[in-house]
């Protein structure tokens, strides 16, 4: 055997194991996947409440809150967000309402939505919001919970 592989080998036989875990780390406060900083996949959040639907927002009208970027589709809906964020950004940072309930991180999808009691909630996908439609109120409660000893 040659000298080199000798010693690396006798150096790392020696050496202490040191095992590379990930640090875990809390999720974001708000959900903005991992390629973008951009909240609610750039739907607009006071949309929801004037029209009652999602609408795309744009680069030309957006804000920074808590890490994130959220767009909009006009400067009116921007400022009035501006005036109360907590009014009108989405619960739970935006993660699924439903997952939240059960203490988990999932991605919230800004096409399955609800505003329940002034509040917006999202949910996974069309399956999962089925499921978080059975029981709003329950699901609410045990997700508030669970979002607040996350936040702890």
């Amino acid at each position: 055997m040659k000298l080199r592989p000798l010693l690396l080998a006798a150096f790392l036989a020696a050496a202490p194991v040191t095992v590379l875990v990930p640090m875990a780390q809390a999720e974001p406060a708000v959900y903005t996947g991992r390629f973008s900083n951009t909240a609610l996949q750039g739907y607009d959040p006071v949309a929801y409440f004037t029209d009652g639907q999602p609408v795309k927002g744009s680069k030309e009208f957006s804000t920074e809150y808590k890490d994130a970027t959220f767009q909009f589709a006009s400067a009116a809906n921007r400022d009035a967000f501006l005036a109360d964020p907590a009014a009108y950004a989405p619960q739970y940072g935006g993660y699924c309402a439903w997952a939240m309930a059960d203490g988990k991180y999932a991605k919230g999808d800004a096409k399955y939505w609800k505003i329940v009691d002034g509040k917006l909630y999202l949910n996974y996908n069309a399956g999962i919001q089925k499921k978080w439609n059975a029981d709003i109120p329950g699901f609410i409660e045990k997700a508030d919970t669970q979002w607040q000893d996350l936040q702890e």
